[in-house]
């Protein structure tokens, strides 16, 4: 009953010219908070005030935060006219978001840095801030083109980033985006051979060619500690020799173009003589 009420009061309540948003992922989140006007952000995901998770969360701090797990009413409480999701939102609160006459735009393509520019791009639509997206984009690639003038001084370096769920990041994921755009070279991709996540081939992984393996954190001893005692890890030369890099924990995953950042913070990482 509830529900039906909070979509009559969505319909009523909110002006045809008004322009009111929630996002649903931290990825959104990003974006929205890149493009939007401070009366346009009805409410954020759970994540958007946790920098360990989300690259904006300094501006997050004025803006309300939708319920973890919540259902669609804990959306359409904030009387949105447009909901922001992604391929990994739950089906079912897009199937009532959408009963509920809300426009959702769900975001389903992200692991690219093109792909980031034309979600920037449909969010702006929204937002009648293109202008604004497309000097956020120029930016972007400014300090992208300079990043890639600056790596090509210095020789590729094989990387790895480990994880304790047992799967790796290979071919078409935002990790491997980083990875092409810092001066490194993915082994789970290259020598691997990975799409996507998979379960990693741990025997294998024993004779991959690895200059520094990436974690996320910002305690060194706390994140090596996670990887030291699972195999293979506690026997590879990189972590004997604790050749580890880390960084934040937005950037091996986040989808907007925010990442550029991330580009850059892992570049000065692996290639400290350059900078």
């Amino acid at each position: 009953m509830i529900y039906f009420f909070l979509c009559a009061l969505t319909t009523l309540c909110v002006d045809a010219n008004t322009i009111r948003v929630v996002s649903q992922t931290v990825g959104s989140d990003e974006m929205l908070l890149a493009l939007a006007s401070p009366d346009q952000i009805a409410a954020l995901s759970p994540l958007a005030k946790n920098p360990v998770f989300c690259a904006r969360s300094n501006q997050a701090s004025p803006y309300p935060i939708i319920s973890a797990n919540g259902d669609a009413e804990s959306i359409l409480k904030f009387n949105p006219t447009l909901v922001l999701c992604a391929d990994f939102t739950r089906p079912e609160l897009i199937s009532q978001l959408k009963k509920s006459k809300v426009k959702v735009i769900i975001f389903d393509h992200y692991s690219t840095i093109d792909e980031a520019y034309v979600n920037l791009r449909t969010l702006a639509k929204e937002l009648n801030e293109e202008k604004k997206a497309e000097m956020l984009i120029n930016e972007s690639r400014r300090r992208i083109n300079s990043l890639k003038t600056l790596l090509a001084k210095s020789p590729v370096v094989k990387v790895l980033m480990p994880s304790t769920f047992g799967v790796l990041a290979g071919q078409d994921t935002t990790f491997q985006d980083l990875c092409e755009h810092t001066g490194a070279d993915n082994v789970a991709s290259s020598y691997g051979h990975i799409v996507g996540f998979q379960k990693q081939p741990s025997e294998a992984m024993i004779s991959w060619p690895i200059d520094y393996i990436i974690l996320e954190g910002s305690d060194y001893n706390q994140a090596l500690a996670t990887i030291q005692g699972l195999p293979p890890y506690s026997v590879m030369q990189a972590v004997k020799q604790n050749r580890v890099v880390l960084i934040p924990g937005w950037i091996a995953g986040c989808i907007s173009i925010d990442r550029v950042k991330g580009y850059e913070i892992l570049a000065k990482a692996l290639h400290p003589e350059l900078f």
